[in-house]
């Protein structure tokens, strides 16, 4: 008689293997959702095109500094020098041509507005 009082109150009845079955699978949903939520999405500052301009502008500059140093250091021959050299100045060229035609065109638009 003892000993199936003990087994009765070791053997969980079906209340609690419901509750447990239900608590595994909320926390289970709630992991799911947890792990495959859409990420919030953060959008930076949106660069005007004469910003990017601007910017490759100055990267330009940097590169024939650098060029120039390595040509100083004895890295680049005369004809690669040169080469190099005359295609980023061109580049540059272009880039302050188009820099000039936007500021131009903001200028008539603010005397336009104005």
């Amino acid at each position: 008689m003892m000993m199936t009082l003990f087994l009765q109150a070791a053997a969980p009845d079906r209340t609690s293997g419901s509750l447990l079955m239900f608590a595994s699978v909320l926390a289970t949903i709630v992991l799911f959702l947890y792990i495959f939520r859409p990420a919030i999405a953060v959008h930076g500052v949106e660069k005007t095109r004469l910003a990017y301009l601007y910017e490759r502008k100055e990267q330009t500059y940097e590169n024939l500094r650098d060029l120039n140093f390595e040509y100083k250091a004895g890295k680049l021959s005369e004809a690669d020098f040169t080469g190099m050299r005359d295609s980023m100045e061109q580049d540059a060229a272009a880039l302050l041509a188009e820099i000039e035609d936007l500021e131009r065109e903001a200028q008539a638009r603010r005397g336009v507005t104005a």
